[in-house]
Formats: C-alpha cells, structure tokens, sequence
C-alpha cells in the first residue's frame, strides 16, 4: 500500500494524523485505534480510563475532521491509512491495531503496511467489521441519498450523536466526511488472495449487530496463520458503548500477550 501524496495539499504534522495519549506509567506497548465510517479521534480519547497504566494509546484521525478539516476528502482506504502508517510515533515497535466498523478495514490495512515495512504489530483486533475479502454486506449508497436520509442511515447504525446531527451548522460540517467514509467502506474488497497479517487476529462484535452479522465475523480467520479468536458481546453496531469494562476484558488480555488466540483456528467464544 502507497500513500498518494498528489493532491497538492501539504502533508499533515503527525501529531494530527495519530493522537497520543500516554498512561502513567512507562510505556511497554501501545494500541493502536482506528475509527469508524464518519468517526473521529474525539470519540476514542475515553478509551484512554479503560487501558493498563503501561499502554499508550494512539488514534487515527482521517482527512476532513478535526486539524484535518481543510485536507482533501478521502477517496480509499489508502487515503486513511497511510498517512496513519506514516505518522506514528517513534518507539512504537511494539503494537496492537484495533479498528470498529470500517477501520477494521483500515487497521488491516495499516498492518499490512507496516508488515510490508518490517514492522509487523504484535496483533490486530477487528469489531464489527465483515472480514476485508469479502464484499459490504450493508451498504449505504450514500451518492444516492440526499442529506436527510443520509443522516437517517447514520442515526439507524448509532455511534453518532444525534444532536449534532439535528443541527444544521454542524451537520453541513461533518456530512461530507461521512459521505466520503462511507463510499469508501461500500466498495472496498481485498481482490488479492491469501493476503495475512502476519499476526493472530481477534474479532469482536455484537450479537445483534444488524450491518455485520456474527456469522460475517467469522472469516476474519482466513486473514491469519497465526491465530485467530472471536467474541461476541450483547449488543448491536456499536455494542461496546454501555458495556466499555466487558469490551475491554476481552482487549487488555491481547495487550498482555495473555489472550488464548496464539494457537491457529481458535473456535468461536460468546462473552456474557
């Protein structure tokens, strides 16, 4: 994966593209998040009261949100990712990459760029993502719908919050991010054939998740020869939402290097 820097538009400072926010303590790893269609760093900075003191956490913020509002659109994953690959921090050698929804697609992305690179993360963590070989089971179609039932669609998934987008002012602002993030997440597919990460994989998701059903989860195992486990949490789209300290019982353990997927084919587990 390449970067298309052509857009004539500066490349934006680091610390833009990927937030850190350190723990308390030393850092031994870090984790690595990469955002939803539509989403941006701001909704991930809690995730920060939920991870070990020795954890650093690190955000993806896309093009068109925040410090990046004035960079062109996204167009592909590529435009996600890799400014993401190329900004992070010195000393992250070691890493875990988790993505929710479509930055599950980006985060596979991101690990295949950095494994590409000699720089393979310890572990990728996908939620409620189909697996990147296979096509959108729901798609948007946002270029046919016009704000309202966009803005219809994006309150029917959850994970925005509503009063922004009842807001005129703000919604002429953050509509055209998420229209771009949700073509890019309708067509993308990984054409090429046994593509790994070269790193176990653990797929979380939501029991009642009506864009990716438990089912679609499942093939993320055919992304990895170096161990897969799935979990699946009461819930829909969005099911870590109310349930933070359950989501991340299921994270920390891949953080710690104790989580039980290290040994191929690993079948699927329910967490209550």
């Amino acid at each position: 994966m390449t970067y298309d820097m052509s857009h004539d538009h500066p490349a934006p400072a680091p610390e833009d593209v990927v937030w850190a926010i350190p723990g308390s303590a030393p850092a031994r790893t870090a984790l690595l998040v990469l955002p939803h269609a539509g989403g941006n760093a701001h909704a991930y900075a809690e995730w920060r009261d939920h991870l070990p003191a020795d954890v650093t956490l690190l955000i993806g913020q896309y093009p068109g949100r925040g410090a990046r509002f004035s960079e062109p659109l996204p167009e592909s994953v590529d435009d996600l990712a890799g400014p993401v690959v190329a900004a992070l921090p010195e000393g992250t050698e070691d890493l875990v990459v988790l993505g929710h929804s479509m930055g599950s697609l980006v985060a596979f992305e991101v690990v295949r760029a950095l494994r590409a690179a000699g720089r393979a993360p310890r572990a990728l963590i996908a939620s409620a993502c189909r697996a990147p070989f296979l096509p959108n089971p729901s798609p948007v179609h946002p270029e046919l719908l016009d704000d309202d039932a966009l803005v219809a669609a994006i309150k029917e998934r959850g994970g925005t919050d509503d009063g922004i987008l009842d807001e005129p002012e703000l919604r002429e602002i953050i509509l055209p991010s998420i229209r771009a993030d949700f073509a890019i997440d309708d067509v993308y597919r990984c054409a090429e054939e046994r593509v790994r990460t070269g790193c176990p994989v653990t797929v979380i998701g939501g029991d009642a998740d009506p864009i990716v059903p438990v089912e679609a989860l499942t093939h993320w195992a055919g992304v990895t020869d170096d161990g897969f486990a799935m979990s699946v949490l009461p819930g829909g789209h969005f099911y870590f939402q109310e349930q933070l300290p359950a989501f991340f019982a299921l994270v920390n353990p891949v953080l710690d290097g104790t989580a039980g997927a290290l040994a191929g084919g690993v079948p699927a587990a329910r967490a209550a």
